[in-house]
């Protein structure tokens, strides 16, 4: 888990599939790919995502049927539909079931970039706490609305700590975003943190680190 765009991307061609997935990293986007719908319906029910990109014939549980499911879980994850499939009652089907876009194979991946791109702002994935304010597509947190400075790496730790509120964090888990990880270390980052944004989080001794709830 990071502060990156994180987008699941359900697709059974594994050809296409990993070159989409090769085309998104590049773009920065953090990419979990699955090939059936049993699958999105597996991980989502313990992890977050921003973005959803469900191809519709897949294995198990079709993509629109997927997404209805997580629709009556009240999960409002924006969701593309990538598809070969053109006709009409299809298209329509697709945005009746919930789904934000509509993506036609073959597609131009430029477009699909720039699609994304303006899904992602007009959903806006800023992450609120109190008057601070993480804004994934940018990579900045504010607090009152001005900016503060922050390192890589201590906005990797916030990123953790602000997506799993209320959740302890296991230290080692932070260690994996940490240049030279040690438990001295994160006390040091965790501490800045503290102090320049005012955070009130916790430490579970031997464990990790949560960021209370408001």
């Amino acid at each position: 888990m990071n502060n990156k765009i994180k987008i699941l991307l359900l697709e059974d061609d594994n050809i296409l599939a990993q070159t989409m997935v090769q085309i998104l990293e590049q773009e920065n986007y953090d990419v979990t790919l699955v090939s059936d719908g049993q699958e999105v319906i597996d991980i989502t029910y313990e992890n977050k995502f921003d973005l959803y990109l469900f191809d519709i014939n897949v294995p198990l549980i079709s993509g629109m049927e997927t997404l209805k499911l997580l629709r009556d879980a009240e999960d409002n994850t924006p969701t593309f539909f990538i598809t070969a499939l053109r006709d009409i009652k299809t298209t329509l089907e697709g945005f009746n079931c919930g789904c934000d876009d509509y993506i036609k194979k073959p597609f131009d991946l430029d477009e699909l970039l720039a699609r994304i791109q303006a899904t992602l702002k007009r959903k806006n994935p800023v992450i609120q706490y109190n008057d601070i304010s993480f804004d994934l597509l940018e990579n900045r947190v504010l607090k009152g609305g001005n900016e503060v400075t922050l390192g890589n790496v201590e906005k990797e730790i916030f990123a953790l700590l602000i997506r799993n509120i209320n959740m302890t964090v296991d230290k080692s888990t932070f260690f994996d975003y940490m240049n030279k990880p040690s438990e001295t270390g994160l006390r040091v980052l965790i501490s800045k943190l503290k102090k320049v944004l005012d955070l009130n989080i916790t430490n579970t001794k031997g464990i990790g680190y949560k960021l209370e709830k408001l």
